[in-house]
């Protein structure tokens, strides 16, 4: 009776495991044409706007107070030391410049709250007397309220 549970139970946990081996399918963003990509795109140009021209305080206008900023290699950041690094950034005066990749914006509503903006950046800056660019993934979670659209969230990896 025992070895028949014993091998019922594997069985079950056979299954059970089997069908949690399939990955879930990646979910459909909003089309290139939806409303809601189309206002995220405007959203990133802005802010890749503000970058380009280093205007510290239209580039934190579209972070909110509570940001929290992800980076694979700087660790954990908030409104206050993301603010101190790019202006840092801006202070170096080495034409650093922000290229979203053509074709990797892709965009996810969220509920209740705003939506999520995934792509690729490009950075370009003159050292050494040469253009050095790097190319880095990205997630925005933007936060929509009666103020407008922020940024709460930034997970930026691939350094």
């Amino acid at each position: 009776m025992r070895a028949l549970s014993l091998s019922i139970l594997a069985t079950l946990l056979t299954a059970a495991t089997g069908a949690c081996a399939e990955p879930a399918p990646e979910p459909e963003p909003a089309s290139a044409s939806a409303p809601l990509t189309l206002e995220v795109a405007a959203l990133d140009a802005k802010l890749t706007a503000a970058f380009d021209a280093h205007d510290l305080p239209a580039l934190m206008a579209l972070f909110t107070d509570d940001l929290e900023f992800f980076h694979d290699t700087g660790g954990l950041q908030h409104f206050a030391e993301v603010k101190a690094g790019f202006g840092g950034l801006f202070g170096q005066n080495n034409g650093i410049h922000r290229t979203l990749v053509p074709g990797t914006l892709k965009v996810y509503p969220i509920k209740d709250y705003g939506a999520i903006e995934l792509g690729s950046h490009r950075f370009c800056h003159i050292e050494k007397a040469k253009e050095d660019c790097g190319t880095f993934a990205f997630v925005h979670v933007w936060r929509k309220s009666a103020a407008g659209w922020k940024i709460a969230r930034v997970v930026s990896y691939g350094h």
